[in-house]
């Protein structure tokens, strides 16, 4: 065993002749295992709202997206796209075409993004895991469905199967507007409100109304174009080198983007806050750590003789330094294993029992309590974070103190 190492670890548990000193130890290690607790607890809570969010999200984002990086709208049948298609990592293959339309519904109307798809989207988005009222269908024999979201619909004052048709106005892309008659500047398309869904997320249960791919291309005066391929994957596949692939395949002209791309700025915003958190609680680590220089201080002079004894046995000072920087390291290592573990039992126990919940009133929220999602990556970079800052906290005391007293 390393001989510095093993004087250390005597010094860290022995008894010392000073019962302030060991109080002092105890505090320190107690500090960064609260400190480290605190840091597993919260970063974890984060992850589950993440993993929240994205869940909520996934009911309409797809897992991949293929947009045109200039311009509105692209071509389904050009070879690129046709070739993506044909991947055997593609599953589902759904051409939308989405743009702003002004929705009226008898006295009432307001500005919506109509989002015209075609059927393989009820598998894509598992649209009927979200339906709250009717069923969804885009057309049949006799007319043209539309389905929307919860509070589009309120604000429209409708349910599903009223009799009442949806009229969505479009101003025509391609011609001037009429002064004389300003009706004809407008194209109009009717369909009839077949299903309501509520996705929990105001963006889309807000403004959203998904119409047939037809319908959408009729009201925007498209042939063939779509604004976006929305595509699903086989569970076997790889997402991170399918997106890839489709990349090197699409080339500059479009963009593929994942469900965290696709919402980029709800996912940037959630990692800044996550790390925000993590920062505020380093600051407080290193506020505690600071018990480390009181403990390494006062070791030092309680160990003046042992020092001496050392030196006269042919210990250099570079040895007896290691050993207190070593006792300074043990400190905040035992506080970060100690810290981890208990960290990681208590979300163990939210996850399970939901301990700490979000509110007194079941039902409140989407969730009850609050969410955890341990990640090790987290883990891994809590612990070197904690051993990092005790490594600084131990190096002032051996370096600069130790100039003075171990002469």
């Amino acid at each position: 065993m390393n001989l510095s190492f093993h004087i250390a670890r005597r010094y860290l548990f022995s008894k010392k002749s000073h019962n302030a000193i060991n109080i002092i130890s105890m505090v320190s290690v107690c500090g960064v295992v609260v400190a480290t607790t605190a840091l597993v607890c919260a970063l974890s809570v984060f992850n589950g709202f993440t993993n929240i969010v994205a869940s909520m999200f996934s009911n309409f984002d797809p897992v991949l997206k293929i947009t045109p990086r200039y311009g509105k709208v692209l071509d389904p049948t050009a070879a690129a796209i046709q070739k993506v298609k044909k991947l055997p990592e593609v599953s589902i293959f759904c051409e939308v075409l989405q743009d702003n339309a002004l929705v009226r519904y008898r006295d009432r109307q307001t500005v919506a993004t109509v989002k015209g798809v075609d059927n393989n989207f009820r598998y894509l988005a598992r649209i009927d895991s979200v339906i709250i009222d009717g069923r969804f269908m885009l057309s049949d024999s006799i007319a043209n469905y539309a389905t929307l979201g919860a509070g589009l619909a309120v604000q429209l004052g409708l349910r599903a199967n009223f009799m009442d048709p949806v009229e969505i106005y479009v101003p025509k892309r391609d011609e001037k507007i009429n002064l004389a008659n300003p009706a004809t500047a407008f194209n109009v398309e009717y369909t009839f409100a077949k299903a309501v869904y509520a996705t929990n997320q105001q963006i889309y249960d807000e403004d959203f109304m998904i119409i047939s791919l037809d319908v959408a291309r009729s009201l925007f005066r498209y042939d063939k174009e779509a604004s976006a391929i929305e595509l699903g994957l086989h569970k076997s596949a790889n997402i991170a080198k399918t997106e890839a692939k489709i990349k090197s395949i699409v080339g500059d002209k479009y963009w593929v983007k994942n469900r965290y791309e696709q919402q980029d700025a709800s996912y940037k915003m959630m990692q800044g806050e996550k790390w925000v958190t993590f920062l505020i609680l380093c600051f407080i680590l290193g506020l505690s750590l600071f018990n480390v220089i009181g403990s390494l201080s006062m070791l030092m002079i309680e160990k003046k003789e042992d020092v001496r004894t050392l030196r006269n046995m042919g210990a250099s000072n570079r040895l007896i330094r290691k050993i207190f920087l070593y006792e300074g390291w043990m400190i905040s290592g035992f506080g970060a294993i100690i810290g981890i573990i208990l960290g990681l039992i208590l979300c163990l126990l939210q996850q399970q029992y939901g301990l700490l919940k979000l509110g007194k009133t079941s039902g409140a929220f989407i969730i009850d309590a609050y969410p955890v999602y341990v990640e090790a990556a987290d883990i891994i970079t809590i612990f070197v974070t904690v051993v990092a800052i005790g490594f600084l906290a131990a190096w002032y005391p051996v370096h600069f103190l130790g100039k003075k007293w171990f002469k």
